[in-house]
């Protein structure tokens, strides 16, 4: 049986690894995972994300620090939020990287949403490195009042 060692530049990433690992994860836990993400707060990779809601929107902020408008997409299906994007690397002329920890290439994020959402109202917004999200809840997912009547 022959073995052989990649060198250790060509091995894997942590990122990648840690990505495999969230994915086998996510698939043998099902639903639960949702329920678990928010009971226990994890950081769930590249942008940081921060979800809550008010009484008629659901709201969400990520950190998105170096990038442009364009180098965004966002989509709402039903109650999940996906942030795609792409992150470039910046050259570095006439120098020598002895560190380089900043992740580059395309993203994506998807995260579970309490509640259905609006998609046709949500609206975002970039400043500061800082996306913010703002998604209506759907009627249904509304509280309403219940009038009681006397019988």
């Amino acid at each position: 049986m022959n073995f052989s060692l990649r060198p250790l530049f060509q091995q894997p990433s942590v990122h990648s690894f840690r990505r495999e690992m969230d994915r086998l994860v996510g698939d043998f836990l099902g639903p639960l995972t949702g329920e678990l993400q928010r009971l226990v707060p994890t950081s769930g990779g590249f942008p940081s994300l921060n979800v809550w809601e008010d009484v008629d929107v659901v709201f969400a902020e990520a950190e998105v620090p170096g990038l442009k408008a364009e180098d965004l997409d966002i989509s709402v299906l039903g109650n999940h939020l996906t942030v795609k994007g792409r992150r470039t690397a910046t050259a570095v002329d006439g120098g020598t990287y002895h560190r380089r920890e900043r992740n580059v290439g395309e993203f994506v994020r998807t995260v579970t949403l309490p509640v259905e959402v609006d998609a046709d109202k949500v609206e975002a917004s970039l400043a500061d490195g800082v996306l913010k999200i703002s998604m209506p809840k759907a009627e249904a997912a509304k509280p309403r009042k219940v009038t009681v009547v006397r019988s």
